[in-house]
């Protein structure tokens, strides 16, 4: 399926939604509520109301992430954490997968800014919603995010930082690269 661009020659894609996910969270609200109404959880009635606003808010985080490019930056958007990377910057694209690149950082993961660390790359921004995607390199950090259409994104990422750097391609994510680095 071919990426539409607007008329301002923008593509907007969305990132994919779990199901499993969206369900995690809803398990997550009624048993909060559950243990609410069935217990003596709490004696104090904002705490669990708290609770629910905290995971509704990692919910809507969760389904609000999308990516944009234009012609002169890569921007991946969700609610309370964002980045625009220059297309002039991109170095490499690469398909890669979070149980690759190894990613360890629990609270990097769950931060606003996305940041984790792997064994391989080293510090990188994560702005995605499930393990396969693409790994730009560029700027002082790589990001990782997941497109719907990650071989449709890839492709025209890829044309639009070529007007940039005629060296970019697409390329698979190989262990190989870290030693290169």
């Amino acid at each position: 399926m071919p990426l539409v661009a607007d008329s301002r020659g923008r593509v907007r894609v969305g990132a994919p939604i779990s199901p499993a996910v969206v369900g995690m969270y809803i398990v997550l609200v009624l048993l909060v509520v559950y243990a609410t109404y069935h217990s003596s959880f709490t004696s104090n009635p904002l705490v669990p109301e708290f609770l629910v606003a905290v995971i509704l808010l990692f919910l809507a985080r969760y389904a609000s992430t999308y990516y944009v490019l234009d012609d002169r930056a890569l921007h991946a958007r969700r609610l309370f954490g964002s980045r625009t990377v220059k297309l002039e910057e991109v170095r490499r694209v690469e398909y890669a997968n979070l149980r690759d690149l190894g990613p360890v950082s629990f609270f990097g993961g769950w931060g606003w800014r996305g940041r984790m660390w792997s064994p391989i790359i080293s510090n990188f921004d994560a702005i995605h919603t499930v393990s396969p995607g693409l790994l730009v390199t560029a700027g002082e950090y790589p990001l990782f995010l997941s497109p719907r259409h990650p071989e449709e994104f890839a492709e025209e990422l890829s044309r639009r930082v070529r007007s940039y750097s005629p060296s970019v391609e697409i390329a698979r994510f190989s262990s190989a690269r870290a030693s290169l680095s």
